[in-house]
C-alpha cells in the first residue's frame, strides 16, 4: 500500500543501524535513495551491493559538521536525481558522559552531529523542497530527548532539541506543503548499542524493562519512517512518534 516510486528520499548516515535499515525498506518501496556516510565507504558500498538496484540507491562521503560539505553534497544529489522528496535526518553518535566530567569537546561533538547537523542538513535541503512545493522531513530523535537520559545528558540534549526543532518546522513549513516529524526509538539492536549490548546481563535487563519483550531492531524503526514519509501521513505535522515498545509512555 506504501509506494514511494518516484520519489527522492535523502538519507543521512545511512550506512549503518537503522540508516540502513531505512535505505533499504525505502528503495523496496520503490523511492530512490541518496544516502550519506561519514567514513565506511566499505559499508557503504555493500548496502548498495546488497539492494543490488544501480542508479537507484547511491552514497555520498559527508560530514554532518561541515556547512560547505553539506550545501555541496545537497547540490550534488539534486544534480543527480532532480529533487529531493523526502529528507531523513538520522546521522548521529551516542557516547557516555557524566555531566560534572564531561569536556566541552565531548559536548561540541554530540550537539554538533545531533542537533547543528540536523539544522544544517535541513537548512540545505528546504530551499529544494520549496521549489517542489512538496517535502517530507523525519528526524530520528530519541526516547532520551523525550524525558532525559543520565550520564548521556549531551545526547538528551540533542535529541530534546531536535524534537523542538521539527515541530518549529512543522508550522513554518506547512505552507509548502512540507511536513516535519520526529520517530523517537527506545533501544535499538545496533552497532551504536554494541558497547553496553556486549554485557549479557545488561542486555537482558533491558530487554525485561520493554513491556512487549523485546529490544527493537533497526527494522522496527525504518518501519514507521517510511510510514511518515508516505502519503498515509499526509495529515500529520509536527508529531512524535514514540517507537520503544511502551518502555516511555509519552507522544
Amino acid at each position: 500500500m506504501i509506494n514511494l516510486q518516484n520519489k527522492i528520499a535523502f538519507i543521512t548516515g545511512g550506512s549503518r543501524g537503522i540508516g540502513a535499515a531505512c535505505v533499504e525498506l525505502f528503495a523496496k518501496a520503490g523511492a530512490n535513495v541518496a544516502f550519506t556516510f561519514k567514513s565506511n565507504k566499505k559499508a557503504a558500498d555493500e548496502l548498495i551491493t546488497k539492494i543490488n538496484q544501480p542508479n537507484k540507491v547511491v552514497s555520498y562521503c559527508m560530514n554532518m559538521e561541515s556547512e560547505s560539505d553539506i550545501k555541496q553534497i545537497v547540490a550534488l544529489i539534486e544534480s543527480d536525481f532532480g529533487r529531493i522528496d523526502i529528507l531523513v535526518n538520522n546521522a548521529g553518535i551516542w557516547k557516555f558522559g557524566e555531566a560534572d566530567k564531561m569536556n566541552l569537546e565531548d559536548w561540541n561533538e554530540t550537539i554538533g552531529t545531533n542537533l547543528t547537523g540536523y539544522f544544517l542538513v535541513t537548512k540545505a535541503v528546504i530551499p529544494v523542497m520549496k521549489e517542489n512545493n512538496f517535502g517530507r522531513i523525519i528526524h530520528i530523535a530519541s526516547t532520551a530527548g523525550q524525558r532525559g537520559e543520565a550520564f548521556h545528558s549531551h545526547y538528551a540534549a540533542s535529541k530534546g532539541a531536535a524534537i523542538a526543532f521539527s515541530k518549529s518546522l512543522a508550522v513554518e513549513l506547512s505552507k509548502f506543503n512540507i511536513t516535519s516529524n520526529c520517530v523517537a526509538p527506545g533501544w535499538v539492536d545496533t552497532e551504536m548499542c554494541e558497547s553496553v549490548f556486549s554485557d549479557v546481563d545488561y542486555k537482558e535487563s533491558v530487554r525485561k524493562d520493554i513491556p512487549v519483550g523485546r529490544i527493537a531492531s533497526a527494522e522496527d524503526i525504518a518501519g514507521p519512517v517510511l510510514f511518515l514519509a508516505s502519503d498515509l501521513a499526509r495529515h500529520i505535522n509536527g508529531a512524535v512518534l514514540s517507537v520503544n515498545g511502551g518502555s516511555v509512555l509519552c507522544g
